[in-house]
């Protein structure tokens, strides 16, 4: 058995593909890779913890904030350092369980369901206009960044823990959200010259908050959160690879070139779905850990493959089944799942352990123990 490290040097040997003395452990500490709240909720029940209030982390995914304690119960190796909420834009209440977020976007929560649904996309019209007369966020807005350089060194110096700043770049999904999925695909494919310029408009304008935040938050970072734009479905992309070359591409060369320049923290990227055919087109543009890697998906269950072919040039950060195995399979193929992954992903390091996506409501709290204390279990290297 090898000397313990640090959570921060452990992290760090494995996105350095050398092997540590563990498989470093995630939770909630990145993005697609939370707890929703009604989980959590179960989870606290079955610890024997049953008078904490739990706080939302993300309203849109109604994922909660895990606390210290259980953060230290399940040795996760990483803390994550979030922006602040604007000064000058508080959600807008529509209509009962609804709201309009700061881009113009109206969600509503049916009613018994868990998440926030989009039903209403403000930029009705594929014009310049349209893009020119929207009201955009203020990413000069004071709130975003205060107290921001202060926690970042309270966490770099004052704890051993990697930290993530969470400063998402994606845009992809934003601007079909702006437009409405079928608005925007038509755009893509009917008018590219304004689906590039609205991406471009909104990039823009998260690369302003993004650099204002790498200002702050200076060396005392160790990986970045630079995306999650989600490219894949279950059975294929969201878009052909060739209009992903063509359309998308390009912005998120942009984006990772932006954060190369100016941080030596690690750059992280979410993406679900069945994106094998472009895995190879991200670690061009600068991709260095890749999450959530869903393995129900088409070309992502081999992880083996995966290592092989990548594992090299990639972090892969995620892999425990959220489809079938963590809601509906059993504490013992919980284990098995974990120890299957760590056995075709861990070798030589380059990887981080964590859940395919956010643990849903619908998991069974002692499989996520079993998450957990197999990730434990398994994990030490030298695997066997």
């Amino acid at each position: 058995m090898r000397a313990e490290m640090t959570p921060r040097e452990r992290v760090m040997a494995a996105l350095n593909h050398e092997e540590p003395d563990r498989v470093p452990i995630d939770l909630s500490q990145a993005a697609g890779d939370a707890i929703t709240a009604i989980a959590y909720k179960n989870l606290l029940n079955h610890l024997g913890i049953t008078d904490r209030a739990i706080k939302i982390q993300t309203k849109l995914s109604q994922t909660a904030v895990v606390d210290e304690d259980i953060l230290k119960r399940f040795r996760v190796d990483f803390r994550r350092l979030d922006l602040g909420a604007p000064d000058n834009w508080k959600d807008e209440p529509v209509g009962e369980d609804g709201y309009r977020d700061e881009y113009g976007l109206v969600r509503k929560r049916p009613k018994g369901g868990y998440y926030y649904d989009i039903i209403g996309s403000p930029i009705k019209d594929d014009t310049l206009d349209a893009i020119a007369k929207h009201k955009w966020p203020d990413p000069d807005d004071p709130g975003r960044y205060r107290g921001l350089r202060e926690r970042a060194r309270e966490l770099h110096e004052e704890t051993d823990y990697a930290v993530v700043l969470n400063v998402n770049c994606a845009f992809f999904l934003r601007c079909a959200e702006l437009r409405g999925w079928e608005n925007f695909y038509m755009d893509m494919a009917g008018n590219p010259d304004f689906a590039r310029a609205l991406m471009d408009h909104y990039l823009d304008i998260r690369l302003k908050i993004a650099g204002r935040a790498l200002e702050e938050v200076g060396e005392n970072i160790d990986i970045v959160l630079v995306s999650s734009d989600d490219l894949g479905m279950a059975d294929r992309t969201i878009v052909s690879p060739d209009m992903y070359r063509e359309l998308i591409k390009p912005g998120q060369k942009r984006t990772f070139d932006f954060f190369k320049e100016r941080t030596p923290a690690k750059r992280f990227y979410h993406c679900d779905g069945a994106i094998y055919p472009i895995i190879e087109d991200l670690i061009e543009i600068g991709v260095e850990a890749l999450n959530p890697i869903q393995v129900s998906a088409a070309g992502m269950g081999d992880t083996k493959k995966l290592k092989e072919e990548f594992g090299d040039r990639l972090t892969f950060w995620g892999a425990i089944d959220t489809y079938k195995v963590l809601p509906y399979g059993t504490p013992r193929d919980v284990r098995s799942e974990v120890k299957q992954r760590i056995e075709d992903l861990g070798h030589g390091g380059g990887y981080v352990i964590c859940s395919v996506h956010n643990i849903q409501p619908e998991v069974p709290p002692e499989n996520v123990l079993a998450m957990f204390d197999a990730s434990d279990e398994f994990g030490k290297y030298p695997l066997k």
